[in-house]
């Protein structure tokens, strides 16, 4: 398949670039600052764009098969719509171009799973340091929703940088009120990636963890 990778310089970005390649798929993977990658394969293409630019995400969507999101930043203590409003420029250059598949990482504790990240996160995390983040998310995850696309929105617990297992837990009721679940962002990309040939959770928002 023909994949955009977006956030590909991100922990979870680069391993969606790396398993992708390793399945045979041709990959473009749109970044600011491409020396951050550190990938070079025949089948991989690096363009350097700004999902905040909407001409630049136009041109990159054409032709594509599907688009994989592991959007993210670290700018936690201020309030920002980076994730909200380079989403929407994402699902609006893929509506230009009928480009319908669409698998987007985000977080387990919004949404329908708000409280399922452990009281950790619950009762600190969010509030104090990641509230902003998280609103942001849940704005993004709206656009996401009320979308044409057939998107899939997947809701990783904490995120580590551990080797891919390919065993974990995936669907509803995945979290705890209590302790924090883990899964690396390996796995969450071999998640990500077994979406393209499975089909059972279009317009559904999956979390997964150990």
């Amino acid at each position: 398949m023909n994949l955009l990778i977006i956030g590909a310089t991100g922990g979870t970005g680069r391993e969606l670039v790396k398993q992708a390649l390793e399945q045979g798929h041709n990959v473009t993977a749109l970044v600011r600052k491409p020396e951050k990658l550190r990938l070079q394969h025949t089948n991989l293409a690096i363009t350097i764009g700004n999902v905040l630019d909407q001409a630049s995400l136009v041109r990159v969507v054409e032709r594509k098969d599907a688009v994989l999101s592991a959007l993210g930043h670290k700018q936690w203590f201020i309030k920002t719509t980076i994730l909200s409003e380079g989403t929407k420029n994402i699902i609006s250059a893929m509506e230009k171009h009928g480009i319908r598949r669409f698998i987007c990482e985000t977080t387990l504790g919004i949404g329908d799973t708000r409280g399922r990240m452990g009281l950790y996160y619950s009762l600190f995390v969010i509030p104090v340091i990641t509230y902003f983040y998280f609103k942001d998310k849940e704005k993004q995850e709206r656009l996401i929703k009320d979308s044409t696309l057939d998107w899939t929105i997947v809701r990783p617990g904490q995120l580590t940088n551990g080797r891919k297992r390919g065993v974990y837990r995936h669907g509803a009721n995945i979290g705890s009120r209590i302790i924090t679940v883990h899964i690396s962002r390996a796995d969450v990309a071999d998640f990500m990636l077994k979406q393209l040939a499975d089909r059972s959770y279009i317009r559904k928002t999956p979390a997964v963890a150990y």
